[in-house]
């Protein structure tokens, strides 16, 4: 009897499969990438630029010992599949362990599957492929182009202005929140003026707008303008025209990976990361008792499309459950946006029958919440729209108009399973009359200003990226918590704010990489990926037109940016007696000598009476985090949070992270 082997990504996929399998079949996982570039060559950049930008590969440190146990595992089987995932980034590492285990075409195969049930694992099984050489070239590319610019950019703003890092996408994305922070900052607010009458209609408070005469529709500007509006006003207020229009509320499409985040952060209080993890554990498999099985389909994609499986389930369970007048069909959305690789599904489940209800014990709170989000997103859309009612009431006074409007639902439609942001409680006025009088309005003033652009949140800076074709659905996340981590955005009261150092960041970027760190040219660089994939373009003249582009702007920012670090003080170290320098840390300023890493140094600095946040010290656990200002240094002024029991727990934050700030406010 022939044995098998299947290799996965990950460990909690493999204990799904293997369930799934006889005993001829084992499953194992590589965990992840089992290579990545060396940092050998001309900038580190692990590549052999003169060789056509041959890459130079080595097995990564962590996996030296599981690579040596898959090349003893894989002479123990007759074939090999290799079940990574359904992306390029899936392909490249399928490719990487072809090579590296030294596989062939006749002992080993490449499998994919959108969704991990027992149905979709067998049918892989059953076809098989080899290796799609053009998408692993694609994820080659994108690897060498993002190592060529992250190390050289890095390497360049570490030296000259104290930043962590930059890259393709992320200096774009660093860029769309610092402008906005410009926009705002830029923004004059025009005046103008609200003017409501309020009154009570059978037991119903309503209110109407002013909306301008008979004549058509006058703003309000100013005082002067409200004084004049209300000195031709009487007591008398009648009903004018009653206008009632139907319309349908269509149900949106089920969830793509940047509407997922979106609707994570705006329903559920997630941040994209999380949601991204919760998601992962989902598609992987989840005990439901005597079976292991992934409840939805794969959560990194870009496409609207359902299967006709999944469709025919949809349409026997709304006819079933809810009635033939509920079902509709799902109509497939061909494109919505930039660069689209439509390679998967929609984000869905994987058996209607699992619906969260019945699953609930099984999961965490949280990965109910996801999944019921999930579940009821996919069904709504086959169902049929809703029907409503539209409704204006217009009211007159000496021949100025006012206008109340409500809606009423006349059937539910896919809202009796999902209600999204645009459907908040409906608001439905009472019953009016033509000509008919109303009693007891009050008339209401007020001033208002016109405001600046929302700054980004994470759900609206993933929802720009998607528009404008930066990044791929399995970088949206992992973008913007690198920003956080590199401590170029904060995040106050859910909004992103550029920090000092990310501003700094982006415009010398702008200064001296306007013609690669600009969004037409990062959303023309995945389009050339995407080709690349599909074989319509030679990776290798891609990056030879990219890095003859790009090297001379590193060149000439290395003549001419201006450097800010490290900045010498006058004061000694008190160690070795090397002059003091200003450097920029993870934390913000510091002062240390100028020996490092000979010598480490680093001083105090002087602090006003450290204020008590009531927080544990999340490193050490048995201190206090405490606010302090710094008295010293170019950091002068400027605040802080530490653990009380410095120096013995160095622990120090520019702000508080997130999660303590929830349970700040919460205490």
């Amino acid at each position: 009897m022939e044995k098998y082997l299947v290799i996965v990504e990950s460990p909690a996929k493999s204990k799904t499969i293997e369930k799934y399998l006889g005993k001829d079949y084992g499953v194992t996982s590589s965990k992840g990438h089992i290579r990545d570039l060396t940092t050998r060559g001309y900038g580190g950049f692990g590549v052999d630029i003169e060789n056509n930008f041959k890459p130079m590969y080595k097995v990564l440190k962590d996996k030296s010992a599981l690579v040596k146990a898959l090349k003893k595992d894989v002479k123990k089987y007759d074939k090999i599949y290799l079940a990574t995932d359904p992306d390029r980034e899936g392909e490249a590492i399928s490719w990487h362990l072809y090579d590296t285990l030294g596989l062939n075409e006749e002992n080993s195969k490449r499998i994919v599957f959108h969704e991990i049930t027992k149905n979709a694992v067998l049918k892989a099984l059953e076809n098989g492929r080899e290796i799609d050489i053009d998408l692993v070239h694609s994820q080659e590319s994108r690897r060498i182009v993002d190592r060529i610019i992250g190390f050289s950019l890095s390497k360049l703003l570490q030296r000259k202005i104290g930043s962590k890092s930059a890259g393709r996408v992320q200096s774009v994305v660093l860029k769309l929140v610092v402008e906005r922070e410009e926009e705002i900052e830029q923004f004059i607010p025009e005046e103008y003026w609200d003017m409501l009458i309020e009154f009570t209609k059978a037991n119903q408070k309503v209110k109407a707008k002013f909306i301008g005469d008979l004549e058509g529709k006058i703003k309000l500007n100013s005082q002067e303008d409200v004084k004049k509006v209300l000195s031709h006003l009487t007591d008398s207020y009648t009903v004018n025209e009653i206008i009632k229009k139907n319309r349908e509320k269509k149900a949106k499409e089920p969830f793509i990976t940047s509407t997922l985040q979106q609707e994570g952060s705006s329903k559920l209080n997630f941040n994209a990361k999380k949601t991204m993890m919760i998601a992962q554990n989902l598609y992987e498999g989840i005990e439901l008792g005597n079976e292991r099985i992934g409840l939805i389909t794969y959560m990194r994609t870009d496409s609207y499309r359902l299967s006709d499986e999944f469709i025919a389930a949809g349409k026997e369970y709304i006819t079933k459950v809810y009635g033939k007048e509920y079902y509709q069909g799902y109509q497939r959305i061909i494109s919505k946006g930039k660069n689209v690789q439509d390679a998967h599904e929609a984000i869905r489940p994987t058996e209607l029958t699992n619906t969260p209800e019945s699953i609930k014990k099984y999961l965490s709170p949280d990965e109910f919440k996801l999944y019921n989000l999930i579940y009821y997103r996919a069904l709504a859309s086959q169902m049929s729209s809703a029907l409503v009612e539209d409704e204006k009431v217009r009211i007159e006074n000496n021949g100025y108009l006012f206008e109340a409007s409500g809606e009423r639902i006349l059937f539910d439609g896919y809202l009796k399973v999902y209600r999204g942001e645009e459907t908040e409680d409906e608001k439905t006025l009472p019953v009016f009359q033509k000509s008919e009088q109303l009693e007891d309005v009050e008339v209401i003033t007020e001033q208002k200003f016109t405001q600046p652009p929302l700054r980004y949140t994470e759900g609206r800076l993933i929802k720009k990226m998607e528009e404008l074709g930066i990044g791929r659905p399995s970088t949206y996340a992992a973008m913007v918590d690198t920003l956080k981590q590199r401590n170029y955005v904060k995040i106050e009261k859910k909004f992103l704010h550029p920090t000092k150092q990310g501003i700094l960041t982006s415009k010398k970027l702008e200064e001296y990489f306007s013609k690669v760190i600009n969004i037409k040219y990062t959303a023309d660089m995945e389009q050339n990926l995407d080709y690349i994939s599909e074989g319509k373009k030679d990776w290798t003249e891609e990056l030879t037109k990219f890095y003859q582009e790009y090297m001379p702007l590193v060149e000439e920012a290395e003549k001419k940016m201006e450097k800010i670090y490290p900045v010498f003080l006058e004061e000694t170290c008190p160690q070795c007696g090397s002059p003091l320098v200003i450097r920029n840390g993870r934390f913000g300023e510091f002062s240390a000598c100028s020996a490092f890493p000979k010598c480490r140094y680093i001083k105090k600095e002087e602090t006003e009476e450290a204020v008590s946040t009531g927080i544990k010290c999340p490193n050490c656990t048995e201190g206090v985090l405490v606010e302090r200002i710094s008295k010293k240094g170019r950091s002068k002024g400027t605040k802080f949070y530490a653990c009380n029991r410095y120096p013995k727990c160095k622990t120090t934050f520019s702000e508080l992270p997130t999660e303590f700030q929830k349970e700040e406010e919460n205490s």
